[in-house]
């Protein structure tokens, strides 16, 4: 049986942690047009029930065996975990929806068991929804580097410089964990990109026999989406990009990552608001009399933390300036975080209380989990190797996002990556259908809504855009914005989507 952990948005938010794939930069134009052509059919799927913890009653699973190699389809085999929900109104169905997850390192499988109750009542049987996982996720084929479980933890897969603002240490680790990948990752590892996860999502079309995919993705799905509607134009039906960062083919996840700090700045005065409200005071939550003193106070606390780290309920693992910090990126992303993070402010700040660390924070990641979420980022595109330019950057960073104190712009894994990338970057342009709604929250702490106009721009008349007045990350299903929501389920199930770019109040 196949076990999914409850762990999708921990891997997930590991995007900005720190594996080339199996040819050469030269040649890569060439190649990509061999892996993009047509191969053999795909097997049928073998669809049973599922039997992964959270699975939904009807929700069926199967695997996909896609080539590890799309410039050999002949060659070595690889399968993928596939899902799907079949729609129970046969009557009323038009096509199949996938659901692509965020990440990299989210599961796809697992959020269609999150998510496909909510999605099936909202879309009244118009769509099979279907999801799967991509490589080194889940039921799919994974690899691992060998890491040592101090370079497994959230804490250390995202470089935090040190109290100092000093990188050396980052970049040993970093260095450390690109040579263990080389060494121990294999061509399973190297196969870690975007553009072979958009390959697979074609696959996974045919092989369900659609002539055409409609796709709700989340996160870095979106750029996965998008990479594929850029490859395969005409096999696209209704597409919503939810969050969407800078598609930035130079840059790719270094970008995001460093859009990161801006985005902590939009979305920390929501929970200033919050933390403030004189409704905390009775849940013993209320951290600071005025918003004002909010953030001066977090940036306080973790200097003190910093200097003089505090015993928690993890033997041996204190609570660091850098875990507050952590945390607070982690609360960024949904209201619904916000209670357990001023709860630890104040357990932080209380010197008879014992912090309780979080899960994402005393967690040690499986070895495959850490090596996929390197892999993808490093794949991707070629990284700055000189560590004094990160130097520079993070000094830069810190004066101006003491949130993020350096990290979005700290050096990766990906510095030291040995194998240069199989092909460039997919860029996304204008050419296709004019069938994608884009949604996004004005203050988003990881997919800031500047970053969002840059996929906007590339996408230009292919896309509308629909910004909605609420902070975190992820808008659909997932905001309670009835305004979005009703917008979502109106173009996936008639069509109808917004004539311009538009706007949802809170």
């Amino acid at each position: 049986m196949t076990t999914y952990r409850s762990k999708t948005a921990l891997v997930a938010l590991c995007v900005t942690a720190v594996a080339a794939t199996l040819t050469g930069a030269a040649g890569a134009t060439a190649t990509a047009a061999v892996r993009d052509a047509a191969t053999a059919t795909p097997p049928a799927l073998a669809w049973a029930a599922c039997a992964h913890p959270g699975h939904l009653d009807g929700q069926q699973c199967a695997k996909l065996s896609v080539p590890l190699d799309y410039a050999d389809p002949a060659g070595p085999q690889v399968d993928l975990a596939v899902s799907r929900l079949p729609s129970t109104r046969p009557a009323a169905r038009r096509g199949t929806l996938a659901v692509v997850p965020g990440g990299p390192g989210g599961s796809g499988v697992q959020r269609l068991s999150q998510k496909g109750a909510a999605l099936a009542g909202q879309l009244a049987g118009a769509y099979d929804l279907v999801a799967l996982d991509p490589r080194g996720v889940g039921g799919s084929v994974t690899a691992g580097c060998g890491l040592d479980a101090a370079d497994r933890r959230l804490t250390t897969l995202r470089s935090w410089p040190g109290a100092d603002g000093g990188i050396a240490e980052n970049a040993e680790r970093s260095r450390r964990v690109a040579e263990a990948c080389a060494a121990n990752g294999g061509a399973v590892l190297r196969s870690f990109t975007t553009a072979n996860q958009a390959r697979d999502m074609d696959r996974f079309r045919e092989a369900l026999g659609e002539r055409r995919l409609s796709v709700w993705a989340v996160s870095y799905g979106t750029y996965v989406t998008a990479v594929y509607a850029q490859k395969f134009p005409q096999r696209t039906d209704r597409l919503v990009l939810d969050s969407s960062g800078d598609p930035d083919p130079k840059r790719v996840a270094r970008g995001w990552l460093a859009n990161m700090a801006q985005g902590a700045d939009d979305r920390f005065p929501d929970f200033a608001a919050w933390a403030v409200d004189p409704a905390r005071a009775g849940e013993g939550l209320r951290i600071a009399e005025h918003p004002d003193d909010v953030k001066p106070l977090f940036l306080a606390l973790a200097e003190k933390l910093d200097r003089s780290p505090k015993p928690s309920n993890v033997p041996g693992l204190p609570l660091t300036g850098t875990m507050l910090r952590q945390a607070l990126q982690t609360a960024l992303y949904g209201d619904a975080q916000f209670p357990a993070f001023a709860r630890l402010v104040r357990e932080a700040r209380d010197p008879k209380a014992v912090p309780q660390l979080p899960q994402e924070l005393a967690a040690v990641l499986p070895d495959s989990d850490a090596a996929l979420m390197v892999g993808v980022i490093c794949n991707d595109v070629a990284w700055p190797k000189n560590v004094s330019s990160y130097e520079r950057a993070v000094a830069a960073d810190r004066a101006a996002h003491p949130l993020t104190a350096g990290m979005p712009a700290n050096v990766t894994p990906c510095a030291f990556w040995k194998d240069a990338p199989a092909e460039r970057p997919t860029r996304i342009t204008d050419r296709g259908p004019s069938n994608i709604l884009m949604v996004q929250n004005l203050r988003d702490p990881s997919t800031p809504y500047a970053a969002s106009l840059k996929m906007r721009e590339a996408l230009g008349p292919r896309a509308r855009l629909l910004t909605v007045d609420h902070g975190g990350h992820g808008v659909y299903l997932g905001n309670g914005n009835a305004c979005s929501d009703r917008t979502v389920t109106a173009y996936l199930t008639t069509g109808e989507r917004p004539a311009r770019d538009s706007v949802c109040p809170s």
